[in-house]
């Protein structure tokens, strides 16, 4: 399989406070939109992938599902964050596998997860290029 491009779709309950939430308050940039002019879908760009807000929503979140968001400073944001009076679910914290993470939820109790890779952490090599030394 060629994958070519990908999204994660969201139809949550109030798509107006969804789309709020993630260009407001997250402030993640919007590709597109699309449907009714007053009451649209949006695509928002996250990172290498895509998050589109769409219609038909039950607002219930999938048990299970998460949203993984690395970004450069998780205490920045979460200084942000909580000023902008958003729950803070787990506060920031170095994990045993070496990712500093903290949670938070969309509008419709969707967890996500912001993640900082430190510097000098196996996901900053390029694995295209990296060789592991024999045994």
């Amino acid at each position: 399989m060629e994958v070519l491009s990908s999204r994660v779709i969201l139809r949550p309950a109030d798509r107006a406070e969804s789309r709020r939430f993630y260009r407001d308050v997250l402030g993640l940039a919007v590709s597109r939109e699309f449907g009714a002019p007053e009451d649209p879908g949006v695509v928002f760009f996250l990172g290498g992938g895509l998050l589109e807000v769409s219609p038909r929503g039950s607002g219930a979140a999938r048990p299970g599902t998460a949203l993984w968001l690395q970004v450069r400073d998780v205490q920045k944001e979460y200084d942000r964050l909580v000023e902008a009076g958003v729950p803070v679910s787990r506060p920031p914290q170095l994990e045993p596998w070496g990712l500093l993470e903290m949670w938070i939820e969309d509008p419709d109790g969707l967890p996500i997860v912001l993640v900082e890779v430190p510097a000098g952490h196996p996901l900053r090599r390029d694995q295209r290029s990296f060789t592991p030394r024999p045994a």
